[in-house]
């Protein structure tokens, strides 16, 4: 193999000799052998490549240091470097290298004085990784963490361990989710509230003006079958076992990642070194509400008919489309305000960063998702006082409820979002890797002399010949760039589909197992990314995932407080509920013996008998709808009343059932979340984040960094006396010698 031998490789445009960048050029390359960085170039059509190596007596200097940065996690390892910590010192010195003009390599890259600069992968470690775990077959195989650890760094190896954990803790979520979904399925055809809407003659009002007609509420009944699989009463208890779940993962892993960081001696470590998406979101509603009327107005029996559910799916591919545009203008912004504050160190801009990026991100995925689950058909009006939009007409719930839109909102980004996104990001730098090693495929024709006697050096280790380095370098040239903000992406994009799992998971129970899935796929779809066709991450150390731990207890907060919204106000789980005890056929003394329904139906059956019916409002026309919606149809000139779904009075006021069952649903949302938080806080204190063993190895390293200081000391101090003891014995023979 063709060992690696260059800690870096520097890459630059060939510049007209006596030209200004020429002179930053090579003031630069002598300020970096004044360090003793040994420098070969080798120049390829428009370029010259620079490989980059320290000699190893430059780490001299910096081991105390790094041991002293490790004082807490001392360990034997630290008496020598490591080539993840050589590149890492070396990195730190090339960036700290400044020319006449006080500028430094970052600012000389950004005049064009040097194109980029980036370590090289190793051969036989990349082999071994691309075997073990950088290929599909090793789907189902466990990770090799401690191998990621010594080639990426620590901070990507705990990546891969946050992924794998969080992976693994989705199953059991992911199962729960299934069963909540079978369980509406098991009641698909049997439910009473799905057989009251398919059986019913109720005629409803128009859902938009001039061209929507009235239907019959049994024309919903798919609607209505659709929204019992997740509208039911296995809902609210998969809500607070997904809160709860938040909160035991991040316990949990806390726990996981103090014992892969106490065996990595890094336990300790320490590196100190709104108004548009408002407009978006205005603009979806725009759009949807058009959309649907549009869908109206043509002659299609079937667009007329699913013109809301068209809208819908409409709206939602549409908002992915926007997540994607407002991703990139999110990170411009982000790092605007990042460069505005002037911070200090790489460490504090990436929290400032992740921040100020993940609060953008967070409003522009779930805008939508807040609009469908607690505005949608609660400010649309009603019968002769409809709000408008753009001379438009909101839109209002299906009479089986809204939760539906917002499932279909969800399952649509979801959907999207990890299946195009995981095809681009495989797809994109297989093809542009795949179109520049034509360069290298042409060199490897040209070289067979690298295992030759006269290609090694002395010491018997592999030197390259000028082709072969070429070929190596040209290769690593051609990967994928990457730069401090690569695995912020990954992160990114892991932590959205966190909030996604956790906050709306109450419309969604489906949510954890496409996320079960994705990540299946995500986690060798990243490795092999970061292996065969990106360059070589610079490695990092550090001691835990940073800014995203307080950003995943932030979602945890949030998940119990949307899902207790989505359940107390979107779902019709509180309604039903007071129909059941309070206005239905068993609240009023009706057994099964006095309905019409057979006795061998069941008391939820009877209890729940009309509610459909409950929930909706009769509009009485001052002449027939046809002039009240103004349609162009005269077969309704006859129909002077419609329903429609809300709690009014034949005067358009509010009943005494809205304001009990909206105390009621205040109530449930205060109850459900301080139950919830109380069962987090035992979670949390059941659940130490240090595990006892963790805690010992801690202090068994400390008694052996003390005792081998002291062991040190103790020969220090004997040799120091055996000296003096000596210089004593002398003294008085040359003092004999003197008189002499």
């Amino acid at each position: 193999f063709v060992h690696t031998t260059f800690d870096f490789l520097l890459v630059a445009n060939k510049q007209e000799p006596h030209t200004e960048k020429s002179k930053k050029q090579e003031e630069f390359l002598e300020e970096l052998k004044k360090k003793n960085i040994a420098i070969t170039p080798i120049d390829h059509e428009d370029k010259i490549f620079l490989g980059l190596r320290a000699p190893n007596e430059i780490f001299d200097d910096y081991l105390y240091l790094i041991k002293v940065s490790d004082a807490c996690n001392w360990c034997k390892d630290e008496n020598t470097i490591t080539q993840a910590n050589r590149i890492r010192i070396v990195h730190f010195i090339l960036n700290n290298t400044l020319i006449s003009t006080k500028e430094n390599l970052e600012k000389l890259k950004m005049e064009g004085v040097f194109e980029t600069m980036f370590c090289l992968h190793e051969k036989k470690e990349q082999k071994n990784l691309r075997a073990k775990w950088a290929r599909w077959s090793a789907l189902f195989t466990p990770q090799p963490f401690d191998e990621i650890k010594c080639y990426f760094g620590e901070k990507v190896a705990l990546y891969y361990l946050w992924l794998n954990w969080y992976t693994i803790l989705l199953i059991p979520a992911a199962i729960l989710g299934s069963v909540i979904f079978l369980y509406g399925l098991a009641f698909f055809n049997t439910s009473p509230l799905i057989k009251e809407v398919c059986d019913s003659n109720v005629t409803m009002c128009p859902s938009c003006d001039r061209v929507c007609e009235p239907r019959q509420l049994s024309e919903t009944c798919t609607y209505a079958k659709v929204s019992h699989l997740f509208d039911n009463e296995g809902t609210v208890a998969f809500a607070m076992f997904m809160a709860i779940w938040a909160t035991a993962f991040l316990e949990f892993w806390q726990r996981h990642r103090a014992r892969y960081a106490s065996k990595w001696k890094v336990y300790d470590w320490c590196e100190e070194e709104l108004m548009v998406i408002i407009g978006i979101t205005h603009a979806l509603v725009v759009f949807r509400v058009m959309t649907a009327s549009w869908f109206s107005r043509t002659e299609s029996d079937f667009l007329e008919e699913k013109a809301s559910m068209l809208a819908m799916l409409l709206g939602a591919v549409l908002h992915y489309f926007t997540i994607q545009i407002m991703t990139r203008v999110n990170r411009w912004v982000s790092l605007k305000l990042c460069d505005l504050e002037k911070l200090n160190s790489l460490a504090a801009k990436e929290r400032s960063f992740t921040v100020k990026m993940f609060t953008f991100q967070f409003f522009t995925l779930f805008s939508s998702l807040f609009y469908v689950a607690f505005f949608l058909g609660r400010i649309n009006g009603h019968p002769t006082n409809y709000v408008r939009l753009a001379g438009f007409r909101l839109e209002e719930c299906h009479p089986s409820g809204c939760l539906t839109d917002l499932f279909i909102q969800m399952a649509v980004i979801m959907l999207l979002k990890q299946t195009v996104n995981n095809i681009f990001e495989l797809l994109v730098p297989w093809a542009m890797n795949f179109l520049r090693r034509k360069t290298a495929r042409r060199l490897k024709r040209q070289c067979g002399k690298c295992y030759r006697k006269f290609c090694r050096n002395k010491q018997g280790l592999i030197d390259a010949c000028e082709i072969c380095k070429k070929r190596d370098w040209l290769r690593n040239y051609h990967l994928g760039n990457t730069d401090a903000f690569s695995l912020f992406n990954e992160f990114l994009e892991m932590v959205i589909q966190f909030s996604f799992t956790t906050t709306f998971v109450a419309a969604f129970p489906l949510a954890p197992l496409l996320a079960l899935l994705n990540n299946i796929i995500e986690i060798r779809l990243d490795a092999i990314k970061m292996v065969r066709y990106e360059r070589r991450l610079l490695p990092r150390k550090t001691r835990d995932i940073g800014i995203w731990t307080k950003v995943l207890e932030v979602v945890g907060v949030f998940a119990v407080i949307i899902n207790g919204l989505v359940i107390g106000i979107s779902s019709d789980f509180i309604p039903r509920l007071v129909y059941r005890y309070h206005y239905g056929p068993c609240a009023k003394g009706i057994n099964s013996t006095q309905s019409v329904m057979s006795p061998a139906q069941s008391s939820d059956i009877i209890c729940m008998q009309g509610y459909i019916n409950d929930t909706l409002s009769v509009a009485f026309m001052k002449t027939n709808i046809k002039d009240e919606y103004m349609l162009k149809t005269d077969d309704y000139a006859h129909v002077t009343q419609c329903s429609y779904r809300d709690y009014r009075n034949q005067d358009y006021s509010l009943t005494s059932q809205f304001w009990l069952i909206l105390a009621i649903r205040f109530g449930f949302i205060i109850l459900f979340e301080h139950v919830v938080v109380v069962c987090k806080f035992i979670a949390a204190w059941f659940v130490p984040e240090n595990p006892v063993k963790v805690k010992n190895n801690r202090l068994i390293d400390k008694m052996e960094r003390l005792r081998s200081e002291l062991r040190l000391l103790y020969w220090n101090m004997l040799q120091s006396t055996v000296e003096a003891a000596l210089a004593a014995r002398r003294l008085p023979e040359l003092n004999r010698d003197g008189r002499r």
